[in-house]
């Protein structure tokens, strides 16, 4: 998979980072049958961010992402396309995090979500947004966590750009 981007705000150095935790996580641009993307909205932090997160000990890509998106916008997809990897220096973490993304499309019918409870603390949401509304929500997000602003939206912004081609084409 292609590797689009390494986001390291805060300047950490190889040297540094050699010495953080990994993380892998998997990460969808979800589709559904209205060519609506599915986002979470972070209601107490201000951001908007595409469905994934960590791949669990024992868990491929695909699995991880699968679970991953039956649990956060209450869905079965299939994937349709690579999108590309993003690493992240998170030196507030002291974590090395790759997200591998995937453009997927619903299959089924759209079903409740099962929110962690830092989720539901977070006052995660689900919204279906047309491409170009989905991209200005991610994008022009105002995160009031430095998760949320210097990882999370830049990466998510990157990953519906690249998405783009899959998703209109």
């Amino acid at each position: 998979m292609k590797e689009l981007a390494v986001i390291n705000p805060e300047g950490v150095s190889e040297t540094e980072v050699a010495t953080y935790k990994t993380r892998e996580a998997a990460r969808a641009v979800v589709v559904d049958s209205e060519g609506k993307i599915a986002l979470l909205h972070v209601t107490n932090e201000q951001y908007y961010k595409l469905p994934g997160g960590g791949i669990d000990a024992g868990e491929d890509i695909p699995t991880a992402l699968a679970r991953e998106c039956r649990e956060e916008i209450g869905c079965d997809v299939e994937v349709i396309g690579e999108v590309g990897s993003i690493v992240e220096y998170r030196k507030i973490f002291t974590l090395k995090q790759t997200s591998y993304c995937y453009v997927a499309k619903v299959i089924g019918e759209k079903g409740a979500p099962d929110f962690t409870e830092e989720e539901l603390a977070k006052g995660f949401e689900i919204v279906w947004l047309p491409y170009d509304k989905a991209f200005r929500a991610v994008s022009e997000s105002n995160a009031t966590s430095v998760e949320g602003r210097d990882y999370i939206t830049p990466r998510d912004t990157l990953f519906l750009q690249t998405a783009q081609d899959n998703i209109q084409g």
